[in-house]
């Protein structure tokens, strides 16, 4: 007999039960032996694993899913496989907020060593100071809580639905990704596109290391005005006003308007730094 429609269809355990199918029939796996110009090739960004996900995410990797099935609706072989970028500074900072650590690589490394991350109802400013660890024992805890935000990570975007080759799954800072890194920073040293050179950088006081542009987001709050007297060898005070006293130490002359009827009596005078 035919089977009957339920009354209340549900959506229950369906992402499980589909998820499982393409797992096994290999839905979405690619096939090698195509040739280049079968292949529609997606180079996937890896999101950074930082312990939380937001709808944002889900938004961005749609786009790409909805490409790589477009593509294989026009029938080329898809090359869509997913990694983590699980290495940089963002672990870092995640790891040692998490568990409440800092490295020193004078530390003794401590085989074996378990870290209990506070409560979450703890509060920063009553955790007091952070534990000392060595640099190996970090990196320990770097590969344990990174694997276990990547499970999170992979959760989401299978209950998604996303056509992705799991098979081809990676991270960053897996031996294949690293040596496929190195590999390429020694090619580009051969080819002279490398330099060196001198230059100001961005330094986390907290953290102590350097920050990279990509790592900053811009924050409005509110500033000051502050009144600075610089003086003329006579003692004679004149005022700039600013919202960067800090600079003042780099500061080597004042500069007016030439038509400023208000300043011309002072040009080609010199004036004292506070």
């Amino acid at each position: 007999m035919p089977a009957e429609a339920p009354r209340k269809p549900t959506l229950e355990g369906l992402e499980e039960k589909w998820a499982a199918r393409w797992r096994a029939d290999g839905t979405y796996g690619f096939d090698r032996t195509k040739t280049r110009d079968e292949v529609y090739s997606i180079d996937t960004p890896p999101p950074t694993v930082s312990g939380s996900l937001h709808v944002g995410h889900v938004f961005s990797y749609t786009h790409t899913d909805l490409i790589a099935r477009y593509q294989r609706m026009k029938g080329m072989e898809v090359f869509y496989p997913m990694g983590w970028d699980d290495n940089g500074l963002p672990t870092e900072r995640r790891v040692q907020n998490f568990f409440h650590v800092r490295t020193d690589v004078r530390a003794p490394y401590e085989p074996g060593l378990s870290v209990t991350p506070p409560p979450d109802t703890v509060k920063d400013k009553d955790r007091g100071p952070p534990r000392t660890v060595s640099r190996p024992n970090f990196i320990e805890l770097c590969n344990k809580l990174t694997h276990e935000d990547e499970k999170v990570f992979k959760s989401l975007w299978t209950r998604l639905g996303l056509s992705v080759d799991w098979s081809l799954e990676y991270a960053t800072i897996d031996d294949h990704c690293r040596s496929v890194a190195q590999r390429s920073f020694l090619d580009l040293y051969e080819k002279g596109h490398l330099f060196s050179v001198d230059a100001p950088t961005m330094w986390d006081v907290d953290f102590q290391t350097a920050v990279a542009q990509a790592e900053l987001e811009s924050r409005e709050y509110p500033g000051f005005y502050h009144k600075v007297a610089f003086r003329f060898e006579d003692g004679t005070p004149i005022y700039i006003e600013t919202t960067r006293p800090e600079l003042l130490a780099a500061c080597t002359s004042l500069i007016a308007n030439p038509n400023d009827e208000r300043y011309k009596q002072y040009f080609g005078q010199y004036v004292y730094s506070p």
